[in-house]
């Protein structure tokens, strides 16, 4: 993943890193971590959205936007299948 936005002077980051790891953990650790998606995840499950990797990257970036607001923007997510195959999703 990868966000952007406005250097703190203060701290020199541009997003509390316990903010980001709290919204990490509940958006896609939480959400998918040893998970059937098909089944567990209500938006994937039904067949609502298609679990392929640019689906999940696509709504992984969109949860963590806005779970995170105004304190940072989300500019990609790559997904990994493995260490050969991914898919990233970059916001327009």
């Amino acid at each position: 993943m990868v966000v952007t936005g406005a250097v703190d002077p203060l701290t020199g980051m541009l997003v509390d890193l316990g903010l980001l790891d709290r919204v990490l953990a509940s958006e896609v650790r939480e959400r998918f971590d040893h998970r059937n998606i098909n089944v567990d995840v209500p938006e994937f499950a039904d067949g609502r959205l298609v679990p392929t990797g640019e689906e999940l990257a696509r709504f992984i970036c969109e949860r963590v936007q806005k779970a995170l607001g105004t304190s940072a923007t989300v500019v990609s997510v790559t997904v990994a299948e493995d260490a050969t195959l991914s898919a990233t999703y970059r916001v327009d």
